[in-house]
């Protein structure tokens, strides 16, 4: 059912935890489904230099917060904006269909976080195709 990156990423998360003092915190998801997904980002001149995260979730939403922060670690924000739920789910090697939602949220948090880390900064600067608000959506953002 799940691939051996899939099985790999759950049971051996990388970036587990939160960072003190984030340049920008993002917390997406939905109650109703029960998978919820906190992202913890320090940038430095631009470049995503930590990634932490804090995911209540099946095994795949585990599996995808760990695969999204390792892709994105290293990265300059503009970068880390150009990551996909497509992206993360082929480099898990696939989800089942069913699962599918799961990678969203990690493409959610990133972008989330990242809009946190602007709004710290004075920075007036959108997201295309994201809101922002998916608290108050009361589903997953697919604007």
């Amino acid at each position: 059912m799940y691939s051996e990156k899939v099985m790999e990423h759950f049971s051996n998360p990388r970036n587990v935890g939160e960072i003190e003092n984030a340049s920008g915190v993002g917390e997406v998801g939905n109650a109703k489904c029960g998978d919820i997904m906190k992202m913890f980002l320090k940038i430095e001149d631009g470049v995503i230099v930590d990634v932490k995260f804090k995911t209540f979730g099946c095994g795949a939403a585990v599996a995808t917060s760990s695969m999204a922060t390792e892709m994105i670690k290293g990265k300059t924000v503009d970068e880390a904006l150009t990551l996909t739920n497509k992206a993360v789910v082929e480099a898990l090697d696939g989800l089942p269909p069913a699962k599918i939602h799961c990678s969203v949220l990690a493409e959610e948090a990133v972008k989330s976080a990242v809009l946190d880390y602007y709004k710290k900064n004075g920075m007036e600067k959108e997201i295309p195709g994201f809101c922002g608000d998916c608290a108050s959506c009361g589903e997953h953002c697919h604007h």
